[in-house]
């Protein structure tokens, strides 16, 4: 067939001729409007710690992200305090423990096909509000970019998470030199970037034009304001006294204005409400990010959207979201809703947060996901041991320490065993570790059962005291309280002399001690193994001063079987390591006993006992060899413990019961 001439070429040669000429040249590739992934969750409150090691990591777990891919998710935004977790200024050297953490998400993100976002959500009021963040940004992107540029393409960088308070020319510059930042160490993944004004779709048509290739640019969306943030604290004005702000708008069922917004912003918005609160106008309002999408021909993503749940009604909160999911879609607008559990998640309020039992149904339909087998939650008694921390808390744990003191639950100076610790100075007086089991647990019969809390403890001197003790939860009843069951640990109990020691405290050892409900209250005989909220370590007895507590293999279990690995010199150098004898074996008898105990070891040598009762005071002491009795006619009625120390100074613990 001869050659066509010029003016005979088909129209489609044309067309092609065209993108061949104009495509290397634009600066966003045509037809690439579209997000490579379409909705998803943002996981909250994981990596959104203080400072790293105040991560709660096994907080969540790969199970829980094949649990959001089931719903038909395939992305998580994951919001990160990233400028916390560096050495701070000037380098702001990325602490190496986070990406610890961090690349086990990422590899369970790419082992599920999940698209994950990483989030850089630090929000200062103070510096991300300055040109100064320019700094931090340009260091901390450096180090991400190189540090996963390697990783699978479904890997994503938010730059910054709501800028705000900061003029549209000068966050636009430093988001442009932050582009070039990463791209000169990562040309593969797509980076996010939005505008100023917290990410407001108002603002979106002031970004210039970058001219960088993988771009996919947010927004987010929270309107009307009254209704998505009703029952809100860190809003000003607060909107904690709103509640039941309809959406849409229906006259007879508005709630009157609260005296605390009158004659602010809110009043505003409350007189406007007949307009603002209509399906109408949420749609009108997500069409300016629609527009924007469709006239820059660029990738848009909605990455955060949702309603305060605490307040508002739950077949509007409902509605509202099938409201906007249903029309960011039909926009082409990709979404992550804020957020998967708490006061704005997919879960019942005031449940379990399980994700067999607590999904709030209703709303995983309005968001289009898939609906899992549901099935009431019903509390049963522990049957088996579990952990509370080993390297990492146990699950369903949370980490609920208060005061002044620092703790690290990643202390990796000389651990026993495993990687890490968990550390505990500069506590005040009425400073606690506390371990928050949600949800409540049952320890009736594994206290029947023999079980114990089990753990392993070094601290430095000089020696102090502190509690152990168990709360249970507070009940509707006016005259239940948050009841304590504990005990005091001190150097009678285990040394101060920083090595590392086995303590086992069987559960029948700890004793009713009152509760502190606003007022002291003494004990009443009514604390409940049934339903324990969490487990305390308190300074009670006064501050620990400058004795520093390590703790690490906190069980309750039913095996007495830890053991304890010691370097030989503890200069934070292994020189040696080696395992002591087997533990000593006690036999106390009778017990419970009255008049006289028995008390039988098996290794040679002399021996030291060691009577101590319920407020970790010795109140009777011999030194023998195999067997020896105490008198304990003269003693109170109780739980004491039995402490042995043999002639390699090694100690072992057993309990007995007293009673007249």
């Amino acid at each position: 067939m001869p050659a066509l001439q010029l003016n005979q070429k088909p129209a489609i040669f044309w067309h092609l001729l065209f993108i061949w000429l104009v495509l290397p040249f634009t600066a966003t590739p045509l037809f690439a409007q579209e997000v490579p992934f379409n909705k998803g969750v943002n996981l909250t409150n994981w990596f959104q710690a203080n400072e790293v090691r105040q991560i709660h990591f096994t907080k969540y777990t790969k199970k829980d992200f094949e649990n959001i891919k089931s719903l038909g998710a395939d992305v998580i935004r994951l919001p990160i305090n990233l400028h916390a977790f560096t050495r701070g200024a000037p380098e702001h050297v990325i602490d190496p423990l986070l990406f610890t953490f961090l690349d086990e998400a990422v590899n369970w993100a790419e082992d599920l096909d999940l698209h994950l976002i990483l989030d850089n959500h630090s929000f200062d009021p103070i510096v991300s509000t300055r040109p100064e963040v320019e700094q931090i940004l340009e260091k901390v992107w450096a180090q991400m970019a190189q540090h996963y540029k390697d990783r699978s393409d479904r890997i994503y960088y938010e730059i910054l998470n709501e800028p705000h308070g900061i003029s549209d020319a000068q966050w636009n510059a430093i988001q442009g030199r932050i582009i070039e930042v990463i791209r000169k160490q990562d040309t593969k993944h797509y980076i996010i970037v939005g505008a100023s004004n917290y990410n407001s779709y108002h603002n979106l048509a002031q970004l210039p034009v970058y001219h960088y290739p993988k771009l996919i640019y947010t927004f987010h969306f929270y309107d009307p304001f009254l209704f998505t943030h009703q029952g809100a604290s860190w809003v000003e004005p607060s909107l904690v006294p709103l509640a039941n702000m309809p959406f849409p708008y229906r006259v007879q069922d508005m709630p009157a204005l609260p005296n605390s917004l009158r004659g602010t912003w809110m009043e505003n918005a409350y007189n406007n409400y007949q307009q603002d609160g209509t399906v109408a106008k949420v749609k009108q309002l997500i069409d300016i990010a629609a527009h924007f999408k469709e006239t820059r021909n660029v990738p848009v993503f909605c990455g955060e959207f949702g309603v305060f749940q605490p307040n508002s009604r739950s077949e509007d909160r409902v509605f509202w979201y099938q409201t906007v999911r249903t029309y960011l879609e039909q926009k082409g607008i990709a979404w992550t809703s804020w957020d998967y559990h708490h006061e704005f998640g997919l879960f019942k309020q005031n449940g379990a947060n399980f994700f067999e039992q607590d999904l709030n149904t209703p709303l995983l339909q309005a968001l289009g996901f898939n609906i899992p087998p549901q099935a009431p939650y019903v509390k049963q008694p522990l049957t088996k041991g579990f952990a509370i921390y080993s390297d990492y808390l146990g699950q369903n744990i949370v980490n609920a320490s208060y005061g002044t003191g620092s703790y690290d639950f990643y202390a990796d100076q000389k651990p026993n065993n495993g990687r890490y610790s968990l550390s505990w100075t500069n506590a005040a007086q009425y400073n606690s570790l506390s371990f928050n089991f949600q949800p409540d647990i049952d320890l009736s019969l594994l206290r029947q059962n023999g079980f114990a809390l089990d753990f392993i403890f070094r601290a430095t001197s000089p020696s102090t005291s502190f509690d152990i003790r168990f709360i249970d939860t507070k009940t509707t009843d006016p005259d239940d309280h948050p009841w304590r069951a504990g005990l005091t640990l001190n150097e009678q109990i285990v040394p101060f002399d920083g090595r590392w020691h086995h303590v086992r405290l069987p559960l029948t050892s700890f004793y009713e001690q009152g509760s502190w409900d606003n007022a002291w209250f003494a004990p009443d005989g009514k604390f409940d193994w049934t339903n324990i909220d969490r487990l305390e370590i308190t300074a009670e007895q006064g501050p620990l001063g400058q004795t520093k507590l390590w703790f690490d293999n906190i069980y309750v279990s039913d095996q007495d079987t830890a053991k304890i690995y010691e370097h030989s010199v503890y200069d934070g150098k292994v020189t040696g390591i080696f395992t002591p004898n087997e533990k000593e074996e006690i036999k106390v008898y009778p017990n419970p006993a009255a008049e006289i105990i028995t008390i039988n070891v098996t290794s040679p040598g002399t021996t030291m006992v060691d009577l101590i009762n319920n407020l970790g005071v010795s109140v009777q002491q011999a030194t023998f060899q195999s067997r020896v009795q105490l008198s304990t006619s003269t003693l109170p009625s109780g739980v004491y413990v039995v402490q042995v120390t043999n002639s390699k100074g090694q100690r072992t613990m057993n309990k007995v019961v007293i009673l007249h």
